[in-house]
């Protein structure tokens, strides 16, 4: 059995709209038919979170990746704008930049927002959809996110310490069960560099409820087929959402829901969520 890879290749260096994004590719080991598929991941996580069922599903496939800029790998500063319409807008060039037509597209947490506005508000076309705990429905974001939003500046002047350790206990929170510690360091380390502590609270910062709202009121729109899977204890998220969203996009599966299973999907339970892709992709 091939062993579980929670890492990626080195990332190529694009420029998207004039900020500098990290994109990972991986290309299948035989030349037969093939699906192009790209993940889209969320907040506070960068392509990272995707790393296992990315190279599970590279064996067999064409995968391609990004870290929005504002986070893991790609540009962050203050003059990086990390709201989702700008995100909209990247991920919409990265598909030109790539020359894909009707990719099947993974989806989490904002990034759900994100290709869904891709899709939406600027026309790209999707073989299919499959949407992880994703941000979209009202109400999103914890009493933490709204609180960091609201005082963003001030967060941002923590000691580094405090900064580390609220940050390890913010992602770690994510899940319903303790994440392995060398999980939490690695979705860690982007944001506890001098650059990134304040890049961690900006990105909070930009991201607003009424963003996602034209992409809610747009979902009967949906031009794919779509498909659902959620932890049934994410904390951040509840479920129910989950059974929402199925009544407002086209799709014929049922929603998949992980028991024992926060936030973070991908991560908690990769031998189910890889077992999900694959027959989504068949």
């Amino acid at each position: 059995m091939r062993p579980e890879r929670y890492d990626l290749p080195e990332p190529t260096f694009v420029s998207v709209g004039g900020d500098r994004v990290a994109t990972y590719e991986l290309t299948p080991e035989s030349d037969a038919p093939s699906i192009d598929v790209v993940f889209c991941h969320g907040t506070p996580w960068s392509a990272q979170v995707w790393a296992q069922a990315a190279r599970h599903l590279g064996v067999g496939h064409r995968v391609y990746l990004w870290d929005m800029p504002g986070y893991g790998r790609s540009a962050q500063g203050p003059q990086v704008r990390t709201d989702l319409a700008t995100q909209m807008s990247r991920l919409a060039m990265l598909f030109d930049h790539w020359k894909l037509e009707q990719p099947f597209v993974v989806a989490h947490d904002i990034g759900g927002a994100v290709a869904l506005g891709a899709h939406l508000i600027h026309g790209c076309d999707y073989g299919s959809l499959f949407l992880w705990d994703v941000v979209t429905l009202d109400p999103w974001g914890s009493e933490f996110f709204r609180l960091v939003a609201d005082n963003s500046e001030v967060f941002a002047a923590l000691p580094a310490s405090l900064h580390t350790a609220l940050v390890s206990e913010y992602i770690a929170g994510a899940a319903h069960h303790r994440l392995d510690p060398n999980i939490v360091a690695m979705l860690t380390e982007p944001w506890i560099s001098d650059k990134g502590q304040p890049a961690f609270y900006r990105q909070i910062a930009e991201l607003r409820p009424e963003d996602t709202r034209p992409i809610v009121d747009a979902l009967p729109r949906v031009r794919c087929d779509t498909s659902i899977g959620w932890g049934r204890q994410d904390p951040w998220i509840p479920v129910e959402q989950a059974y929402r969203l199925r009544q407002l996009v086209p799709g014929r599966s049922p929603v998949i829901t992980l028991p024992g299973v926060g936030h973070l999907s991908p991560l908690e339970a990769p031998a189910l969520v890889q077992q999900a892709l694959d027959a989504w992709l068949r």
